[in-house]
C-alpha cells in the first residue's frame, strides 16, 4: 500500500493505492493519526484502492468518527468491489462516497 498526501490549509486528501488490509491498515491509521490535526475537510482517493478488509473499515470509521467532531470527510474514486464492500457492510449509509 501507498499512502500520499497533499494538505492546503485546512483540507487534506489522502490517495491510497494498493489493498488496506490487516498487514496496511495500521499504517494507515499511523500517517492518519499524525496527519489530522486543524483539517476540516478530509478527501480520501481511492483510485488505486484495489480492496480494502474489515481493518482498512475499521480505520475509515474511527477516521469518520474524528472528523465528524472537526469537520468532513468523503471518499472519491471507489471501484466497484470496493464499493460493493461498503454497501454491504453498511458504511455507504454512514460515510460520505462519491
Amino acid at each position: 500500500m501507498e499512502v500520499s498526501k497533499i494538505q492546503n490549509e485546512k483540507s487534506l486528501t489522502v490517495a491510497v493505492k494498493g489493498r488496506i488490509d490487516t498487514s496496511t491498515a495500521p499504517t494507515l491509521e499511523e500517517e492518519l493519526k499524525n496527519s489530522l490535526d486543524g483539517v476540516e475537510s478530509l478527501t480520501f482517493d481511492f483510485t488505486g484502492v484495489e480492496y480494502i478488509s474489515s481493518a482498512g473499515l475499521r480505520v475509515m470509521l474511527a477516521t469518520q468518527k474524528i472528523m465528524n467532531r472537526q469537520g468532513e470527510m468523503e471518499i472519491i474514486g471507489v471501484n466497484d468491489t470496493v464499493m460493493e464492500i461498503f454497501d454491504v457492510t453498511g458504511f455507504s449509509d454512514i460515510i460520505k462516497i462519491n
